[in-house]
């Protein structure tokens, strides 16, 4: 059963689309002094220095340092962008990364399951593996998944200091699957004296966190450690309806759902000399989630199954080192990175069918890769910045089940394959007028050949109006992962087995919009229409020969278009009240067929409040509106990813936190206090009302 399951998951997918320092690249700390901006602070350590705003909750910050690599005034540059920083984070208590992301304009997030259920992140209405995710520098794409796509359900935000999405194709700087833009995630760096915390959480459906650490500096040498725990039973994901399709009896359905993250994250630098210093940053994952979805109960109501479960266990590690070395008076800054990432995935299925064990022996899902970069910056002072740099990728997969019956034959698959780029970027502004950066990138790979991108980003200020003019063009592409590639699963009744010839999905992309500051700078409002077109997007296919046995591989045949408006509103009405409106609407549709495409809702809406009406008490709001979309049906005959309809919803969450004194925190959130019972996706049930509540302890 879970090979069929597996196979119709992700062939609808293709068929579908078929902290606080602003830091330089890579985590490390940069020399040069962006131009300076209304109510920034300049922060130092050692030489270093770069100037940053004070972060407050709700107001973005003015500094990226994704955008170009290196930082840079987010009003210089004509990227599409959002930068979070870790006390909106805090503030609006999201310990999953997706709960932040999904709350974010030109992302749409579905999550199956509730918490640490797969999650999958669609970016301007491109396919979920087409999003480059970075942490730390490191490229975090998961090799052993199907697709290579990033799944941020066992990801939380504890020790993240800012989250960057770039929108929009971003290959000519990052590369592969950088096709519709880049998730830049950076942890925390510690400063000042010791400071340690002991965070405990509790709430609904069995929810227990607990999270422990510490961060500071001494010297030279500083340091951020933080260590967590999530947990949560007794989640129901299958939505009524289905249960009453399927005659579900009591017990099924009071099975629910289970969860259990354990995790750590740590950065660590010492600075050698007033020119270098070293950095190390690692984030460790060991998470099992134990789940009981409708699939199961369609196993044990068609079929004659009976105690169908499901176990996923997942351990990652990312580790990454840097050098970053200052030369000539700051002329040119360099760094040196080393990364190592390693996934390994076993999912178990138990039960009986027809009196025999299903799948009794856990399938396994393996990856690795290391990356060795390096880039440098020229300052020619007034006449720009010029980047240059190199990556070097090596990557390996393993998939594996042991035979299990006549029925089953097993199967094992292992394969690797090397990229090799380099990238250069011209940065630079006219008079205080016009910026902007072009970049250019060639990538060569192993297994799916050569490819030349590039990148232009402009912005005109319209001289004393407040008024940005921004656009940006470029290319973009994704390769065929591993699995697509080379996967030879064969039992009886099917196969799945790989296409080698495989070529890269390609896609080229434009926007433009205009950006409006008023109020001295308390009132920011603007809107982006962009425009993406790709090509060579690879599909799942399917064949069914003269015995009847289904055939299924991958090939090269959609194109598709996405198109569509984002706009904000950023209002800081009083020092202690601010109000961010965020709105999205996305048409993407495939054009070998005209269809929609797959979990694209065409309308999305998010509006956050902020407001602290006593120096220690900060209360935060948020209404998130997402309009419907198409899906793959859960009941019936029909196969095809877009025949089924979901309903939109609306969610509203409230949290407030209040600091007793300066050891102790005490904090409260609700979510979805409508009690929406909305899925996202069709079959999978999210968390209704919800209660969470717990305390802070810190010196």
């Amino acid at each position: 059963m879970h090979i069929f399951r597996t196979l119709l998951i992700t062939s609808t997918t293709f068929v579908a689309m078929g902290t606080c320092v602003a830091q330089a690249d890579d985590s490390v700390k940069s020399r040069t002094t962006a131009r300076q901006a209304p109510k920034q602070y300049v922060v130092r350590t050692g030489k270093s220095k770069a100037v940053i705003s004070p972060g407050n909750a709700g107001q973005p910050e003015l500094i990226s340092v994704s955008a170009a690599r290196r930082p840079t005034a987010v009003d210089d540059i004509g990227t599409s962008m959002t930068i979070i920083t870790e006390q909106q984070i805090q503030t609006q208590q999201r310990r999953g990364l997706a709960d932040i992301l999904t709350r974010q304009p030109g992302l749409n997030v579905v999550q199956t399951g509730g918490p640490g259920g797969s999650t999958s992140i669609f970016m301007r209405g491109n396919n979920a593996n087409e999003v480059k995710v970075r942490l730390d520098g490191m490229d975090i794409n998961d090799g052993s998944s199907a697709s290579g796509m990033f799944d941020a359900g066992q990801f939380v935000t504890d020790g993240m200091g800012r989250i960057e999405i770039l929108r929009g194709p971003q290959s000519g700087l990052y590369g592969a699957d950088a096709m519709a833009g880049v998730i830049d995630i950076t942890t925390t760096q510690g400063q000042g004296r010791f400071k340690p915390f002991v965070r405990i959480e509790g709430g609904s459906y069995g929810t227990f966190n607990q999270t422990f650490g510490a961060r500071g500096s001494k010297g030279r040498f500083h340091y951020n450690v933080e260590l967590s725990h999530y947990r949560m039973d007794g989640f129901n994901n299958i939505p009524s309806y289905i249960e009453r399709a399927y005659h579900a009896d009591r017990a099924q359905r009071h099975e629910g759902n289970r969860n259990d993250n354990r995790g750590a994250n740590i950065r660590l630098g010492y600075d050698v000399t007033r020119n270098l210093d070293l950095g190390l940053t690692a984030r460790l994952v060991q998470a099992n989630n134990h789940s009981y979805s409708l699939y199961d109960l369609q196993s044990e109501a068609l079929y004659g199954d009976s105690g169908v479960r499901e176990q996923t266990n997942q351990n990652e590690a990312i580790v990454r080192g840097t050098a970053h070395l200052v030369s000539f008076k700051g002329l040119f800054d360099q760094v040196i990175g080393l990364g190592y990432m390693t996934n390994r995935n076993r999912w178990t299925e138990t039960g009986t069918s027809y009196g025999s064990p299903v799948n009794p022996d856990p399938d396994y899902y393996r990856s690795s890769r290391l990356k060795v970069d390096w880039h440098g910056t020229f300052n020619f002072r007034q006449y720009g910045q010029l980047l240059i740099g190199a990556e070097h990728f090596h990557d390996t997969f393993n998939t594996s089940h042991m035979a299990a019956s006549i029925w089953d034959s097993g199967y094992n698959t292992s394969a690797s394959m090397d990229t090799t780029a380099g990238y250069g970027q011209y940065q630079g502004n006219w008079n205080h007028i016009l910026y902007g950066a072009a970049n250019i990138r060639y990538d060569a790979n192993s297994r799916y050949g050569d490819h030349v991108t590039w990148r232009v980003a402009p912005a005109i200020h319209v001289p004393g109006t407040g008024t940005i003019i921004k656009a940006s063009a470029g290319s973009g592409f994704h390769g065929p992962s591993l699995y697509q590639l080379f996967v030879n699963q064969v039992g009886v009744g099917y196969s799945e087995k790989g296409n080698p010839n495989l070529k890269a999905e390609q896609l080229i992309g434009y926007d433009a919009g205009v950006e409006q500051k008023l109020l001295h700078d308390r009132l920011n409002f603007g809107a982006t229409w962009y425009d993406n077109r790709a090509r060579n997007l690879i599909q799942s296919s399917l064949s069914i020969d003269s015995s009847y046995n289904y055939n299924y591989s991958y090939s090269n045949v959609a194109r598709a278009r996405m198109y569509g408006v984002e706009a904000f509103l950023n209002w800081k009405a009083l020092s202690t009240l601010e109000f961010n409106l965020s709105y999205t609407w996305t048409h993407a549709r495939d054009e070998t067929d005209n269809t929609e495409l797959q979990r694209r809702p065409q309308h999305k809406f998010n509006f956050n409040t902020t407001w602290k009406p006593i120096k220690d008490l900060t209360f935060s709001g948020n209404i998130l509106y997402t309009s419907g979309w198409r899906d793959l049906p859960v009941i019936g005959t029909e196969t095809c990813s877009t025949c089924a309809k979901g309903h939109g919803y609306v969610t509203i969450d409230v949290a407030a936190n209040y600091r007793v004194n300066r050891y102790v925190s005490v904090y409260a959130r609700a979510d979805n206090l409508l009690n929406r019972q909305y899925e996202e996706p069709i079959g999978y049930l999210q968390p209704g009302r919800a209660g969470y509540g717990g305390f802070m302890l810190n010196y």
